[in-house]
């Protein structure tokens, strides 16, 4: 799980233009400034491309952060 939050950190900071932010499994919308609808477009098409899944749209609802996020990705590069 953690090497998967280690290649999310550059997405994050490339996505909301911010070399010094640092994302924990905790991490949410709540706690990232700028994470909005549209960045959170932003990061869910840049995620899909570094990794090379696809998520559908009833996933991405049930997310809380980005522990939850981590499990969905690790479950969809084991079905690969």
């Amino acid at each position: 799980m953690s090497d998967i939050l280690d290649e999310l950190q550059p997405i994050f900071q490339d996505v909301f233009d911010d070399e010094s932010l640092e994302i924990f499994h905790e991490s949410s919308g709540e706690t990232i400034d700028g994470w909005d609808s549209l960045a959170h477009i932003n990061l869910v098409v840049a995620i899909e491309q570094e990794f090379g899944i696809r998520f559908a749209l009833g996933e991405l609802e049930t997310l809380k952060d980005v522990g939850d996020m981590i499990d969905l990705m690790e479950n969809k590069i084991k079905n690969l």
